[in-house]
C-alpha cells in the first residue's frame, strides 16, 4: 500500500475477517483502504450510505484499492438502534433506485424465499439438522414459505448489526460492510433489527419512523427470516466451538416459535 501513498503515510492493518483493509494516515489526512471492493461501493458513496469514496486505483495485478474518508466516530450501541436516524436512513437504502439498479447490473437477481431457504439448508451438518430445536424451526420455515413471498424487493444490507452503523462526530449516521448485499424482501434487514434490538412493544413506533405499518403479512416474513438467519448463526457458532453462543441462539429460535 505504502507505493500508492507515500513513504510518509503511516498504514495499518484495520482487522477484519479478509485481511484487505487498511488505515492510513499522514498529517490531518486519514484514508481508509481496501483491496478489491464490489463496484457498489461508488453508489453508497454517492448516496451518502457509507463514507466518501475518495479516489479508486487499478494495480498492475489487477487488483482494485479503494480510498475512503476515514471518517472519526463510533459504532452505535445496541440501546440506540431505536433511534429515529436509524429508521430514516433504512428507509433511505430501501427505497434508493440508485442502488437498486446497479446491484441489479452486477447480476445479483432477487433472492426469494425457497432459495435463501435451500441456501441455508445446505450449510447444516447433521449434528445442527438433528436438534430438535432446528427441526421445529426447518418445519415452520417449510409450511410457511409460500406465504412470505412479497413482490416487494429492495437492497438488503443483511447483517444490520449495530457494530456496522457509523455515527461520526458530525452526527451523521453510515452503514458499511456491503460484502452481503442482496436483492430481498426489505423484511430480512427489518426483521433482525427488531427482534435484536426493539421490544415488540415498540415495533409499531419504530416502523413508523421508517415509513411502513406493522401489519401480520410483515411480522410473518420478519419471523421467517429471522428463524432462518438463526439457523446459520448456530451452525457459525458451532464451527467455531463457541459453544455459549450457539446455545444462545438455540434459546433464541425456541423462543421465537
Amino acid at each position: 500500500m505504502e507505493h500508492l501513498l507515500g513513504q510518509e503515510w503511516e498504514i495499518t492493518p484495520a482487522g477484519g475477517a479478509t485481511g484487505e483493509a487498511f488505515y492510513a494516515e499522514f498529517e490531518d489526512q486519514r484514508l481508509f483502504l481496501k483491496r478489491n471492493s464490489s463496484p457498489f461501493l461508488a453508489v453508497l458513496s454517492a448516496e451518502g450510505i457509507v463514507p466518501k469514496l475518495v479516489w479508486t486505483k487499478r494495480l498492475e495485478n489487477g487488483d482494485v484499492i479503494t480510498a475512503q474518508q476515514w471518517l472519526p466516530g463510533r459504532e452505535l450501541k445496541p440501546s440506540e438502534m431505536n433511534h429515529e436516524l436509524v429508521a430514516r436512513l433504512l428507509k433511505k437504502i430501501h427505497r434508493s433506485e440508485p442502488m437498486l439498479t446497479m446491484l441489479s447490473r452486477l447480476e445479483n437477481s432477487p433472492l426469494l424465499p425457497a432459495t435463501l431457504f435451500q441456501m441455508v439448508i445446505n450449510e447444516l451438518d447433521h449434528e445442527v439438522l438433528s436438534l430438535p430445536e432446528v427441526e421445529k424451526t426447518i418445519t415452520f420455515l417449510k409450511e410457511e414459505v409460500e406465504n412470505v413471498r412479497c413482490d416487494e424487493k429492495v437492497v438488503c444490507h443483511g447483517d444490520v448489526n449495530h457494530n456496522n452503523w457509523l455515527l461520526a462526530e458530525d452526527n451523521q449516521l453510515y452503514l458499511i460492510d456491503w460484502d452481503g448485499a442482496m436483492i430481498a424482501d426489505p423484511a430480512i434487514d427489518l426483521g433482525m433489527l427488531l427482534y435484536w434490538y426493539i421490544p415488540e412493544g415498540n415495533w409499531k413506533e419504530w416502523l413508523t419512523m421508517y415509513g411502513e405499518k406493522l401489519t401480520d403479512h410483515l411480522r410473518l416474513r420478519m419471523k421467517w427470516y429471522v428463524a432462518l438467519q438463526t439457523l446459520s448463526s448456530i451452525q457459525w457458532y458451532k464451527d467455531k466451538n463457541r459453544t455459549k453462543e450457539k446455545e444462545k441462539w438455540i434459546r433464541f429460535i425456541n423462543d421465537i416459535l
